[in-house]
């Protein structure tokens, strides 16, 4: 027993940071955490940006409970949806004229679309098992979503038969996101312990890693399809937003607070700035997660808006 003991730290240690890292770049908000009775009634028109900036921003917050679908402007803030259960992920069609996002009201999530302001919801995908994490085609055509939290998903609206992607990749996979001026996409897989950053080449389906070393998710392409933002856990161990080029070149660090996990970036409608989340704890279950934008030039950070417990994935337009 003795002998063992201490060969056993390290395999508990990576375990640990695998799990860790799981909650945070994998497949992060499904749900609300359990954090007791629910508060009481929630207005959002209270709730103003920090900042000024231009546009809508998406994001979903638990402030009343459970996951809800707010859309910030400069104005204030708009409460789209309002039920008992959780509707999460947010994510606006290419024209702006619908918006993707997951909810579970029959208990497993599915993927609905609705109308800029919380009406005509309606799904686009609904199935037994758990479908998250949508994202758009470019054209609008239709729509990708991670399935299961082990692979990636497509839909087409006009002929409606599932696709899987990245079909030879055989590990888990997904949070996938469709570059606006290539037939290519990035995605977040894992190969053994941790998380990196793939390309997937829609024509021919193979994959290729853009990262290594287990500590990198969540790409995001910018408006003009030259950059990718992601996360990286290299400099610090909690997590900052980086930004490379679509061949995995030129990686840059762009936010340096060690103290605090980086995470879930979104690009402003001009990529020259990034709206994203930082939080006090690994897991977006736990601790305060507010919102700030990330000027790309001169990376320089200012908080955008910190009225809503746990504001999480944005999404800029």
């Amino acid at each position: 027993m003795g002998s063992h003991a201490p060969r056993s730290l390290p395999v508990v240690a990576v375990l640990f940071a695998a799990a860790v890292l799981f909650a945070a770049c994998g497949g992060p908000g499904k749900g609300a955490a359990d954090k007791g009775p629910l508060p009481g009634p929630v207005d959002p028109s209270a709730w103003k940006a920090e900042s000024p900036f231009e546009g809508t921003i998406l994001f979903q917050s638990d402030a009343d409970g459970d996951d809800e679908i707010y859309a910030l402007t400069r104005d204030g803030v708009q409460k789209l949806t309002d039920n008992a259960w959780n509707d999460t992920y947010p994510r606006w069609s290419p024209d702006g004229g619908r918006i993707a996002f997951a909810a579970n009201p029959k208990g497993n999530f599915d993927i609905f679309a609705m109308n800029p302001d919380g009406t005509g919801i309606a799904a686009l995908v609904e199935t037994p098992a758990d479908e998250t994490e949508p994202d758009w085609r470019p054209d609008g055509s239709g729509i990708a979503f991670t399935r299961g939290d082990e692979e990636a998903w497509a839909i087409d609206f006009a002929a409606p038969a599932e696709v899987r992607l990245a079909p030879d990749f055989s590990r888990t996979h997904g949070i996938l996101d469709f570059s606006p001026a290539e037939p290519i996409a990035a995605f977040t897989g894992k190969r053994m312990l941790g998380w990196d950053v793939f390309r997937l080449d829609l024509g021919t389906g193979r994959s290729a890693p853009l990262t290594s070393g287990g500590k990198s998710c969540r790409p995001r392409f910018s408006p003009d399809g030259r950059t990718i933002a992601f996360v990286s856990h290299v400099a610090d161990g909690w997590g900052d937003v980086w930004m490379m080029n679509p061949d995995g070149t030129a990686k840059t660090r762009l936010t340096t607070t060690d103290a605090q996990a980086d995470y879930f970036p979104s690009w402003s409608p001009g990529g020259t700035e990034i709206v994203f989340c930082s939080g006090t704890a690994h897991s977006p279950k736990e601790g305060r997660w507010t919102l700030h934008i990330l000027d790309v030039a001169t990376r320089s950070v200012r908080p955008l808006f910190s009225g809503a417990e746990r504001a999480l994935f944005p999404d800029w337009r």
